[in-house]
Formats: C-alpha cells, structure tokens, sequence
C-alpha cells in the first residue's frame, strides 16, 4: 500500500540522515491527508517526533529528511516539500493513486488483519427490574460498534452483556413488592409497575428509615436461597430480558454471551479465601479490604463487615472466569467515566494476583448523558427517559417522512425503512461524538434528520445505488480513465477505509469512523452534482467511473454496518 511504502522509506530517510541507531526504534511515523491540495496529498510529522533526541529544529529535520528521501528516486512521488515549523509534505502523480484503486479493485483487499486473538467486549449490562433508560444507550452503541470493527480486523469477537442482577437493590424491589405490590399489575406491565415500586421505596424510605434495614434483609434471605425471593427474583428477570431483547431487535443489537452478577456468587467464597491465603487481602475494622497504596488507589472493600459483598468482589470473580475459560487477548469493558475509579482497582488487583500479564485490560470510559441542567438522570427519583420511548418516537417521526416522499409504498415496507432509519439516527447521534465527553440530551438535537445525520449516508448510498442500477452493466475497468481532481480526492479518501477503521480499533473511537463516512459522503455528493456518469459519451471513462461509484457505495456499506447501522438502496 502507498502509505506504508512511503512510511518505509520515511525510516530509512531517518536512519540515512541520522544514524543506523534508527534502525531499531520505533518510530512515530505518521502520515496524514492534507486537507489542502497546496500542502501536498499526504504530510508527515516525524520531524517533531525527533526533534527531541536529535536536539535540533524540526524545519532542519524536515530538510535533512527530505534530502534523504529524494535521493531513493521513489517513483510514485512528484515531488516533496517541507513546511514551517517542520512538516514534510508529499505530492504524489496520480498514476500512482490509480492504480492503488486498481490494486482494491481487483483483490478486494480487507483491512489489515490480526490473526488468532480474542478480545471479550463487556457492553450494555443494564439492571433487571429496571426498563432500559437514554443512559444505556452510550454502552450498548459504542460497544457493539467496536465489536463490529475488532470483528473485521480478524478478532475473535466475544460480545457479553453483562447484567445487573444481584446486590441490595434488588432486595428493595422485593420488599416493596411485597409491601405494595399487585401481582396483577406486574403482570400487566412488570417493569413500569417494578420501577414504579422501586422508585416509591426511595421515596417511603425519606420519611421511614427503617425501610432501608427492611431491604437488605431480604436481600440477604435471596442470598441465602429463600424459595419465594428467589422465584420473584427470577420473574423479575425473565420479564426483563423480553423487554431488553425487543430493544436490541429494533437497535440491530446482539450477543454471544448474557450473563449476571448472580452467576458469579458462587464463586466469591473460594475468592475470598484465595485473597486472604495470599495475604492481599486484610481485614479492617470487620471488613475485608485490598490495600492499593503502591498504585496510588485507595484500598478495595470486597466484604463488608456483615459478610455481604459487594459489585468489585463479584467482577473480579467475573475477571478470573474469562481469563480461565476464554484466555482472551483482550477485555474491553465499555463503561460510564463514573466506574473510573472502580476499574482502576479491579485491574490494579488483577496485577496484584499476577493474572492479566497475558491480557490487555482497558476501560473504554464514556460520558454521561445528561438532562437540560447537565444533571444525571436519577431512576430512583423518575428522572428517566426510557430508551423505548425515544426509538418509538423516533421512528414515528421517520415514518412521518417516508409516508410523505413514499405513499405508494405497503405499509410493513414503511415500518421496516421507519424503524432502519430511526434507530440508525438515534446511534450514529451518539457514535459521531467523542466517546468521553458527556451528551446533554436535546430531543430536538437527537431526533435531526438534517445535516451530519446516518440519513445523508444512507441516502448517499441509496443515491449512488440508483446510479450503478440504471447502468445495468458494468464492462471491463481502465483506472487511468479517472483524472478528474473530484476522482482522485475520492481514491484518496477510499484509500484512507483501511487505516480509518485500524485507528478506531486502536483508539476504541468509533466516532473516527463515523466522521470519516461523513467526509467521504460529501466527496461523493460533490462529485455526483459535478460529473454526469451515465450522460459520459466515453465507453471507457463512463465504466471507471461506475466502478469507483461501486467501491464508494461499498465503503459507506461496510462503514455503516461496523457502526451497526443498517444501509438501504431506496429511501
């Protein structure tokens, strides 16, 4: 590939310049498209990176480098210049483009692929009992694409949902069921009717203290096995999982493995043990807790002093099962920025046991979605905007539009475009902002269908579809036949897919990729309203031309689909 041609020779110019010391470092070679024709098509920044070692300027580097360069003759470069404070920028010849688009063409060459690694990416894991809210939305989205994008590098993907179903909160939910609960309402409506009691609980509980006494002693009955806590409990899951699998249906939303907290109790007695045999556990004033001093943490409580535990001593037994039985390459656990300091503890403690010196454990923090006053929604206090309530509304506001522009069309052909569109709008909304900063919530912003929305790629794509269809045929494909500067910008950016979707996995940042599918789409769409294709008299050009169309509808295809968003050849 170009790029990494030319990223050879920027090493060797490196070596050449400044000695064979370069030869076995690792260089920070990166090259980048310009976003102006007059810097070049690519430019590179390695001048900065050695700026520091080599104690000089990067303007001199840069010179140094480029007299390097010019002096291996690398045929696909037109020529080479250096820029203040001390870039290098690349004018490559155009024949040189062409036929990397003929080399994709033809091959069909997939991104770059990492063989025979696993990764488990710990994603959505809402609480049973509780109706799936705008907070969880984050979590299932940005997990599922990076489960999409490792996915196409060549991983082992293991997507898991991680429920919440165990701890004193479920212990209130029993006991306020059981105070004023009404079976027949449960069953008319189980998890409104369950936050509902839930969200009274917290409510009663302001006025009555000793409700909170009241809950964690069922809780401890359910621990203990009680027979009627356990089969409310159950109820109240099973209910749950059919409210969250019609949600995942509609958001294109799956997983390998759906497991609890619950499913890991009966593990935490032998962990407990293994801690205190290993003496990296200790007690404090009855409690168990893990001293983290030498990370700079504070110590980890994993039993309270009434022998319950606690949401950190179950995921660690969580963490010790995956490594066990899937022995993975990888963890990913997509959370909120607030389990920050709970996920610092549980890989500190996994060092602590020597566990993860085979596996990369990363945090994939994210932001909040807050309300108008940049406040957390609160379930106990009914601050929440459930999750089903925005894709229905979505989606009727998608519906709205496509009866409109499409009344001829049968009605389930509009329900399943409303539903395609509306819940890609509602993911791309989020996938396209940097995943760590907080969203406030704006119906108005969420429900946009103009501007940098997943509806302009879906009808870019439908638009160029329609193109290549009415060509009908497609005859043999002469690459030097695209030379018009609009045709080359998008080889270029076509060329960038692969390095576009090996970055979003390294920086577990699907927005890169979203942002890149908006650039290409604009690409394609000025493209479309300069260059006629199918009035194009030359035979020739017109079918270079469908040909390019073809890799770009490809490119928004696989694009979308590693965002989870569905692509549709009529809208």
């Amino acid at each position: 590939m170009l790029k990494t041609k030319l990223k050879t020779y920027l090493k060797k110019a490196a070596i050449k310049s400044f000695g064979p010391s370069f030869l076995k470092k690792d260089l920070n070679i990166a090259l980048e498209p310009t976003e102006n024709i007059l810097y070049g098509d690519y430019s590179a920044t390695l001048p900065f990176a050695l700026a520091k070692e080599i104690k000089d300027s990067p303007i001199n580097i840069a010179k140094k480098l480029k007299e390097a360069l010019e002096s291996f003759s690398i045929k696909e470069i037109e020529k080479i210049e250096t820029a203040v404070p001390g870039y290098l920028n690349f004018f490559i010849k155009k024949e040189s483009f062409q036929k990397e688009l003929r080399e994709l063409y033809r091959k069909q060459k997939p991104p770059k692929k990492e063989k025979k690694k696993t990764v488990i990416i710990d994603y959505s894991s809402p609480n049973i009992a509780k109706p799936m809210h705008i907070g969880h939305l984050r979590s299932t989205v940005i997990g599922e694409s990076l489960a999409n994008i490792y996915e196409s590098l060549g991983y082992k993907v293991i997507r898991w949902n991680y429920l919440g179903d165990w701890g004193t909160q479920f212990g209130k939910i029993i006991a306020a069921y059981k105070l004023w609960g009404d079976k027949k309402e449960i069953e008319k409506n189980p998890i409104v009717s369950l936050t509902t009691l839930y969200q009274k609980f917290h409510q009663e509980l302001k006025n009555n203290p000793d409700l909170e006494k009241l809950g964690q002693e069922e809780f401890k009955k359910l621990e203990k096995g009680n027979e009627g806590n356990r089969k409310l409990w159950l109820w109240f899951k099973k209910e749950s999982l059919r409210e969250f699998n019609r949600i995942y249906k509609i958001l294109n939303v799956k997983f390998d493995i759906l497991k609890g907290e619950a499913d890991f109790e009966k593990y935490l007695l032998p962990l407990i043990k293994d801690l205190k045999k290993k003496k990296i556990a200790q007690e404090s004033e009855g409690a168990l807790i893990i001293p983290l001093d030498k990370f700079n943490l504070p110590p980890a409580l994993i039993q309270k002093s009434d022998k319950a535990t606690l949401y950190l001593t179950r995921d660690l037994a969580a963490f010790i099962y995956r490594l066990k039985k899937y022995k993975p390459d990888k963890i990913l656990y997509v959370v909120g920025n607030e389990q920050n300091l709970h996920f610092k503890q549980l890989f500190a403690i996994a060092g602590l046991l020597n566990l993860a010196k085979n596996t990369q454990l990363e945090h994939i923090k994210f932001g909040l979605i807050l309300d108008k006053e940049r406040k957390k929604f609160a379930t106990r206090e009914g601050e929440i905007i459930l999750l089903e309530d925005v894709l229905n509304k979505i989606i009727e506001k998608s519906l709205t539009i496509i009866k409109e522009k499409h009344p001829q069309w049968p009605n389930k052909k509009r329900i399943k475009t409303g539903q395609i569109i509306g819940a890609g709008a509602l993911k791309f909304s989020d996938l396209r902002e940097f995943r760590t900063s907080d969203i406030v919530f704006d119906w108005n912003k969420m429900l946009d269908f103009k501007g940098s929305t997943s509806i302009y790629l879906q009808y870019t794509y439908a638009r160029l579809n329609k193109i290549i269809e009415k060509a009908k045929k497609i005859a043999a494909f002469d690459e030097k036949f695209l030379n018009h500067p609009l045709e080359i910008n998008l080889i270029k950016k076509i060329l960038e897919f692969p390095n576009t979707i090996e970055n979003s996995a390294k920086n577990y940042a699907p927005n890169g990729l979203a942002n890149y599918l908006l650039s290409l789409a604009d690409s394609a769409n000025q493209y479309y309203e300069s260059v006629k294709v199918l009035k194009e008299e030359n035979e020739k050009r017109r079918n270079a031309q469908l040909v390019l169309l073809k890799i770009i509808t490809d490119v928004l295809r696989k694009g979308l689909d590693f965002l989870g968003i569905k692509t549709l050849k009529e809208i």
